[in-house]
């Protein structure tokens, strides 16, 4: 074979080419480009090879909306292991506190007692930032045959009370059918909870950044007449691999970037028809242009002032592939995903603002790679 025709495929790729290697295709009843193949050796004559300045060249984070206890955000030009290492660590290794140890003194309602402690483990609860990431510390369990409360202390034991008994109110009219009115605690709520602060948690937990429940209205039970709930309970530090109910985030989930191309002109009552087949928002009308009309061979000729379809904002869309199952715009559009760019979404439990708990799992991400490369380092001595 000649130089000249070896070149060919070991000249770089144009934008084109990478843009189409990191689509995910989406077709009526396919998905296609699902492998990734940015790796060395994949394409002849070109070096794939990782490199921290390349990827600090092609990184980049953009946030959509950053609430106390909500974030969206994406993380554009990184893999899709290092995404979901970030999405674990969120749901699984960030430690928050929570109840792990309820003493029932007494319960006369209709929840079974290991129920009840169940319910009341999955409460979150929110309080004093400095309190729970510095001053409280990790709870060692006793050994076997130990004192329970051998290693109970105020820097890393919170203790928490709940004794609410239901009577019947006097003052309801006679003939009362709403509990609420015909009784008095007829429902317990997560409010009902009191924080009992020992040794020196006082110092951190008083005030605005006292230990209570990030929602109060969480019903826990519900009682009638002479039935009462009276226990006591000890909060521990844990993590989300342990226990779900030590896990910061009711959200962590990301997905990936739609794309939508509009090959061919999308024109007229077909145009509106092709917005509706997507969420609000994705689609938008604009007018042909006399400039656009007058270009031969843009397929606006002839329609000045007619509607076509363009697209507004992608990330609105569901990838519903709505557009796909009409004749009319076969050849037309083309979907597909972003390899590269992951739309997060956070929710956060109450300990942890939304945007600090993505940074910590970045922390938790770098501690991991100094373990490893420890590691290898003391496996290659």
């Amino acid at each position: 074979m000649a130089p000249s025709q070896q070149a060919s495929w070991r000249s770089a790729p144009d934008e084109e080419e990478l843009r189409k290697r990191n689509t995910v295709g989406i077709n009526l009843e396919t998905v296609t480009n699902v492998t990734s193949v940015d790796y060395p050796g994949h394409f002849p004559g070109e070096d794939a090879a990782y490199s921290l300045e390349k990827f600090q060249e092609g990184f980049s984070v953009q946030f959509h909306h950053n609430h106390q206890f909500d974030a969206s955000f994406s993380l554009i030009g990184i893999d899709a292991s290092l995404a979901n290492a970030f999405r674990r660590i969120l749901i699984s290794e960030i430690p928050t506190l929570a109840i792990e140890n309820v003493y029932i003194e007494n319960n006369t309602s209709v929840i079974q007692d290991e129920v009840l402690a169940h319910r009341l483990g999955l409460i979150p609860f929110k309080g004093g930032k400095e309190g729970l990431r510095d001053y409280l510390k990790w709870f060692k369990k006793p050994e076997e045959g130990e004192d329970p409360y051998a290693n109970c202390f105020d820097y890393n034991t919170v203790r928490l009370e709940l004794d609410v008994t239901c009577t019947v109110n006097k003052d309801a009219a006679r003939g009362e059918t709403d509990p609420h009115k015909a009784y008095h605690n007829a429902h317990v709520y997560a409010r009902d909870i009191k924080f009992i602060p020992t040794g020196n948690q006082e110092q951190y937990f008083s005030g605005e950044d006292i230990i209570a429940p990030t929602n109060p209205d969480i019903l826990i039970a519900k009682l009638r007449p002479k039935q009462t709930i009276n226990l006591s309970m000890h909060m521990h530090k844990g993590i989300g691999s342990d226990h779900a109910k030590f896990s910061p985030v009711a959200t962590a989930s990301y997905r990936l970037m739609p794309t939508i191309t509009i090959t061919s002109p999308i024109i007229g009552p077909d145009a509106e028809k092709f917005q509706r087949c997507f969420p609000e928002g994705v689609i938008g009308l604009e007018k042909i242009s006399k400039k656009e009309a007058s270009q031969k061979g843009s397929g606006y000729e002839g329609h000045q002032g007619e509607l076509k379809a363009v697209v507004l904002d992608p990330m609105r869309d569901t990838v519903s592939r709505e557009c796909l199952r009409h004749p009319e715009f076969e050849g037309k559009v083309k979907l597909g995903r972003r390899r590269d760019h992951f739309i997060f979404a956070i929710e956060s439990t109450g300990q942890w603002d939304s945007d600090e708990l993505f940074m910590e799992s970045v922390k938790h991400m770098k501690l991991k790679c100094r373990k490893l490369e420890q590691q290898v380092i003391n496996m290659a001595r």
